[in-house]
């Protein structure tokens, strides 16, 4: 049974940093597709980054530069580094992972596995 547990959530001032971790167990997959994404509510749940086994990384445009995915294979955990916060990054974040591809994909179905979520909240 594969488990996504995320931490390192919390509250911050704009302009703060925040990392979250994210740390998978039982999958099978050898370094699948990672991604985190983030939900506020009344919003659709978006993207904000992706990692690849080759280590090819994706940032829409109101996370790039300020966020950085990374991941520790031994560890089996994934990372957001979160700099340069802002109020409207508040959400919950959640990690995902693609089952039986190394290659990310831009649709949220394309995600078999999911954590439960870390709240970041970011004041003015």
């Amino acid at each position: 049974q594969v488990h996504l547990v995320e931490s390192g959530g919390g509250s911050v001032q704009s302009g703060g940093s925040l990392r979250l971790s994210c740390v998978a167990s039982g999958l099978a997959y050898d370094r699948p597709c990672m991604g985190w994404f983030r939900q506020s509510p009344g919003k659709e749940r978006e993207e904000v980054a992706s990692l690849e086994r080759i280590g090819r990384t994706y940032y829409p445009d109101s996370t790039k530069g300020r966020f950085t995915i990374s991941a520790d294979y031994p560890k089996n955990t994934l990372y957001l580094q979160m700099n340069n916060l802002k109020p409207e990054d508040t959400a919950m974040y959640f990690c995902a992972a693609r089952r039986d591809y190394a290659i990310c994909s831009r649709s949220l179905g394309a995600y078999d596995y999911w954590g439960q979520g870390t709240q970041v909240t970011v004041s003015a």
